[in-house]
């Protein structure tokens, strides 16, 4: 596994964006898309907004896609099995790089027919402690005429990544700007970010 955190390490240090194709097996990235579809069925569900705190509101015009945070005390077997390797990958991160991460944050991301999300960044103006943002995608069928790319904005390249099924992306919360585009089918991910106290 040090291999794959090494790609993404790798990546990260040479393009500002780290990709692997093996962060996540293709077994656990199938049993969390089948998570999510079942928590979308039983619409526990709730409606993305931007800004944090006292600032944060619901912008269809910048935002319309689902969420769903995972957390420990659900006790789900494939999301706990999502945590260990973010901790492995964190011990792994800390001890090669010295980042310092002391924790981090998940949710499921549900983008159906048309939805998308605007350029930001995924850093809070008044909050620092998300250092890295990371998504994994769940998209076992994604084909080109499904959209819903990472448009990633970098000079002197945009750089536009698929988010095909078991795909993990890695890359500084304050430093990349970024969109989600629109998607034509629905979209499945878990995003989330490495966070220092």
């Amino acid at each position: 596994m040090d291999e794959c955190f090494e790609d993404l390490i790798t990546s990260y240090i040479t393009q500002k964006v780290g990709i692997s194709d093996c962060f996540i097996t293709e077994a656990l990235a199938a049993n969390l898309a089948d998570n999510l579809l079942q928590l979308n069925a039983n619409q526990l569900l709730q409606s993305a907004g931007i800004g944090n705190a006292l600032k944060h509101q619901h912008n269809d015009l910048i935002r319309n896609d689902r969420i769903y945070w995972l957390d420990k005390s659900h006790n789900d077997p494939f999301e706990n099995e999502f945590f260990v390797q973010i901790e492995a990958f964190i011990a792994y991160l800390n001890r090669s790089c010295f980042a310092g991460i002391t924790s981090y944050e998940f949710h499921y991301s549900l983008y159906e027919k048309g939805a998308f999300y605007g350029k930001h960044l995924d850093q809070f103006q008044d909050n620092s402690s998300r250092q890295f943002s990371l998504i994994s995608y769940l998209n076992p069928h994604w084909k080109p005429a499904d959209g819903g790319e990472l448009l990633i904005y970098q000079q002197p390249n945009n750089q536009i990544i698929t988010p095909t099924h078991g795909k993990t992306v890695f890359f500084k919360s304050n430093e990349i700007p970024h969109e989600v585009l629109v998607t034509t089918t629905r979209r499945l991910s878990i995003t989330g970010w490495l966070k220092r106290a």
